[in-house]
């Protein structure tokens, strides 16, 4: 079976679309740029696309480079009164990510950048891992789960999520000289970012491959696994098409919670 990220994209979004229909005070959400490059322009546009079509208001905030990391402390703060939820777009050019994180409340963290495995929310490509598992009867517990890959934002917190789930889960990184354990494992979760890093020969039948790696290659969007492994897999995610779509729409889906469940306490403030 290979996904289709966009349908399962657009049915989150109908279905976030009616909870926030549904809403007297639409949820906010700000993102925090700094001298963004192409690549995240273009992800900043797709994300301001999809918050308009659910109903979520979006406000970019692009700060100078120049901006000192007490500037952008004091800008997060003031969003997180009139904001449900922030991002911080990295990587800043002149600041640590590592110090940037700590500046977006919890209460506010659509990205779930501090996820430890438990959490009303997940973090986005997790959150859409989660969703096409449940929607297709995959489950974890007892399962063999190679993680490629160590990222913030795909394997650190898919390894947390696994195990959480009761999966037994083996971390390639790059410095990973054995790879054996790929043919045996009932689950394959990538996000290198090397192209065409997983063949078919390096995975058994029937193996489930979430591709959440993502790189250009001759000017196109490509994933870790080479295209064929979906001739092996019983479920695989294609790129572009699969995960990413799905992740924009979780991302939005945190949005949606967190508002409602600051409209519950009357408040936006941390």
């Amino acid at each position: 079976m290979i996904i289709d990220g966009k349908a399962l994209a657009a049915d989150i979004g109908i279905a976030v679309a009616r909870e926030v229909a549904t809403m007297a005070d639409k949820p906010h959400l700000a993102v925090f740029t700094c001298a963004p490059n192409f690549e995240t322009q273009k992800f900043l546009i797709i994300k301001e696309r999809q918050a308009a079509a659910v109903g979520i208001s979006l406000t970019r905030y692009e700060l100078p480079k120049t901006v000192t990391l007490e500037e952008v402390r004091e800008q997060v703060q003031a969003a997180a009164a009139t904001h449900d939820g922030i991002i911080i777009q990295f990587p800043f050019p002149h600041l640590a990510t590592a110090d940037l994180i700590p500046l977006i409340p919890v209460s506010h963290d659509i990205d779930v950048l501090t996820y430890t495995g438990e959490s009303p929310i997940l973090p986005p490509v997790v959150g859409a891992i989660d969703e096409m598992a449940t929607r297709t009867g995959v489950l974890f517990a007892g399962k063999q789960v190679v993680i490629v890959g160590n990222g913030r934002l795909v394997g650190a917190p898919a390894a947390l999520y696994a195990k959480a789930k009761g999966a037994e889960v083996i971390l390639i990184t790059k410095d990973t000289t054995d790879l054996s354990p790929l043919l045996s494992a009932d689950i394959v979760i990538l996000g290198a970012g090397v192209p065409g890093l997983l063949t078919p020969a390096m995975v058994q039948d029937g193996v489930v491959i979430f591709d959440a790696g993502t790189s250009e290659e001759g000017g196109v969007l490509v994933g870790d696994a080479d295209p064929e492994v979906a001739t092996k897999a019983s479920l695989f995610t294609p790129v572009p098409g699969g995960i990413g779509p799905v992740t924009v729409a979780i991302l939005l889906k945190n949005v949606l919670y967190l508002a409602q469940e600051h409209r519950k306490n009357h408040t936006n403030v941390v």
